[in-house]
């Protein structure tokens, strides 16, 4: 199958998730022998920070100025494909649009942010990787966000079929490794500053590295503001590339979800970092929301916290306890939520939606 895909960025892990996601995602599309091209404007905030330069298995990466400048060539791959797909907080999503739907094959968009996107409609904001039709036109609709999201896809935005394809992780990529004494604490949290998960994060992070000062907290992500409220036992990364995501993940014994505001109140949106930790052997320690317990079993595969004293408690447990968490939780990823799995997932999809 040849998937023709206008996104966010799969060349810079920066400040965003979809970079990590994409990179497992298409390389197992490439084992499995599938070709993608991936089309990403060339920003200059990814540009500074590229950690991807090039897509294993004959897969393209087409970095573009200006959409206008390779129009044809662009118009030519999607017409050309089986599949040509747009994503959310694609920065020349409404123009993508068009080309897409252009094309001969599958017309699909996939929308990574569903609950931003819903949320902002519901506040009148634009959104501005949708056109004034909304997804109506699409073949198919493909969101990392299941439960209610699907129908609100439907009736609000006109979406005819719609699939959730979840995050993933790659145990090529994510699997256990020795720790590393720059990550070493006793419990970490990886992620992009956001003012949405705040308070979620001060509860269940920050108050308790109040509360247990002896111990060691690691936060490794960009864009913390100023004023954040740093403390002695907490140790800041500014950034974590992806090759030392498994070293992060295994250089503590327990490591922090925190999922953002309008994602946790629409449930049914697990944070790539669920599976990527849970690859690397690493237990995790997350917040509450409705439909987690479709991914992992809470007190089994993993730990759930809504208060700062369940977080101490968790972080009380005792190795035997946290080492048996470990090993469901990665036997569980690599059944159910690898890569592969989703990559297969994917043109299940397609091909349904391709023969009706």
């Amino acid at each position: 199958m040849r998937l023709v895909i206008f996104g966010l960025t799969i060349s810079s892990s920066w400040g965003n998730g979809h970079a990590t996601l994409w990179r497992g995602l298409v390389d197992a599309l490439g084992r499995a022998g599938h070709h993608v091209t991936f089309f990403e404007r060339d920003v200059p905030y990814y540009a500074s920070h590229r950690d991807l330069t090039a897509l294993a298995h004959g897969h393209a990466l087409r970095l573009y100025t200006s959409l206008e400048d390779i129009l044809p060539e662009a118009r030519r791959a999607a017409r050309e494909a089986d599949a040509a797909m747009v994503t959310s907080y694609c920065p020349d999503g409404i123009a993508a649009t068009e080309l897409v739907l252009e094309s001969r094959g599958l017309k699909v968009f996939y929308d990574l942010d569903t609950p931003v996107t819903l949320e902002r409609l519901s506040t009148g904001q634009p959104v501005g990787y949708l056109g004034p039709r909304g997804l109506v036109d699409f073949d198919c609709v493909l969101s990392f966000t299941g439960g209610e999201a699907l129908a609100e896809l439907r009736t609000r935005l006109g979406a005819r079929r719609v699939f959730p394809l979840y995050g993933s992780a790659d145990p090529e990529v994510y699997r256990p490794v020795p720790p590393r004494d720059a990550f070493r604490g006793d419990l970490s949290y990886l992620g992009t500053y956001a003012a949405d998960r705040q308070e979620a994060l001060s509860t269940l992070f920050l108050e308790a590295a109040r509360r247990l000062p002896a111990k060691r907290f690691v936060l490794g992500g960009s864009l913390y503001p100023e004023g954040f409220p740093w403390a002695q036992n907490l140790y800041y990364v500014r950034h974590v590339a992806p090759p030392d995501h498994p070293a992060f993940y295994g250089s503590s014994p327990l490591t922090l979800n925190v999922t953002r505001g309008a994602m946790a109140a629409m449930g049914y949106c697990p944070s790539g970092r669920l599976f990527e930790a849970a690859a690397c052997g690493t237990p995790v320690l997350s917040d509450r929301w409705e439909g987690l317990d479709a991914f992992f079993t809470p007190g089994e595969e993993i730990l759930v916290a809504t208060t700062t004293d369940e977080a101490v408690a968790a972080l009380s447990l005792p190795p035997g306890e946290i080492a048996r968490i470990a090993r469901a939780a990665r036997e569980r990823v690599l059944a159910e939520h690898s890569a592969a799995r989703r990559a297969a997932e994917l043109v299940s999809i397609l091909e349904s939606v391709s023969g009706q």
